[in-house]
């Protein structure tokens, strides 16, 4: 079995990481460059940055935050939010970070995932996907944060990222986003066996057994964790080991 990775994921607003509940209810967790750090030396595997506010405010990414953030790490970082041309991606990469996550303008003009790939190799691409149960097994992909229904089916459009060359998908269920009840198995479980590109799971974690879960039922290649160690209920550290203990691959 492949090394499973645990990845902190940081949601930035105006500057400051955040965590909410369905994407809303916001609350500050702390600052993103300082949670970075502490992340990565708890053994993090990667971290993801997500400017949740760009998007929904038609504005770029905050690349001074980038840069403060990516000198604080030495794993792989993941950047999105505002991207949406392949000039944004490459004032990014450039910014520090290691792979850019597109959804809004991967919807609005999948033709960026194909370039995008061609440019700077599928590695480097990751698109996001926010879903959303419409009715039993069936999900839309939403954009702009959370804020917009696209009408996508959300697994279709998971074989349409691959096809074009995404070289993995980040997977948040909305539904689960910030509850801490747990992953949405079946949204991930129909997500990984409908693709052959490494998934990231996505919200809902609220306990080491939740992690185990989705990483032992579902073929997630990783799992997000944000508002457990944001707010000091685990470290990535515990988390990894109690993983490890329960034979989970993990690098510790």
């Amino acid at each position: 079995m492949l090394t499973k990775r645990i990845i902190a994921c940081l949601d930035i607003l105006s500057g400051r990481v955040v965590k909410g509940i369905h994407f809303q209810q916001l609350r500050l967790a702390g600052d993103p460059p300082a949670l970075a750090k502490v992340y990565d030396k708890d053994g993090a595997d990667e971290i993801v940055f997500l400017d949740i506010g760009a998007s929904p405010e038609g504005r770029k990414i905050m690349l001074d935050v980038v840069r403060r953030t990516a000198d604080q790490v030495f794993v792989p970082l993941t950047v999105g939010g505002g991207l949406r041309s392949i000039k944004d991606i490459q004032e990014v990469l450039r910014a520090g970070a290691d792979k850019v996550s597109v959804n809004t303008a991967a919807i609005q003009n999948p033709k960026i995932i194909e370039e995008g790939a061609k440019k700077f190799g599928s590695q480097c691409i990751v698109i996001a996907i926010d879903a959303k149960m419409v009715k039993p097994q069936k999900w839309e992909a939403y954009i702009y944060g959370g804020r917009q229904s696209t009408g996508i089916d959300a697994v279709e459009w998971a074989k349409k990222v691959e096809k074009l060359g995404a070289g993995e998908i980040l997977l948040t269920s909305m539904d689960k986003d910030g509850t801490q009840e747990g992953y949405d198995i079946s949204l991930t479980k129909t997500i990984c066996d409908s693709v052959n590109i490494p998934v990231i799971a996505s919200g809902g974690a609220g306990t080491i057994d939740h992690v185990y879960q989705v990483l032992t039922e579902t073929k997630a290649d990783a799992a997000l964790v944000a508002s457990v160690v944001h707010y000091g209920k685990y470290t990535v550290k515990q988390i990894k080991e109690t993983l490890k203990t329960k034979g989970v691959p993990v690098r510790i």
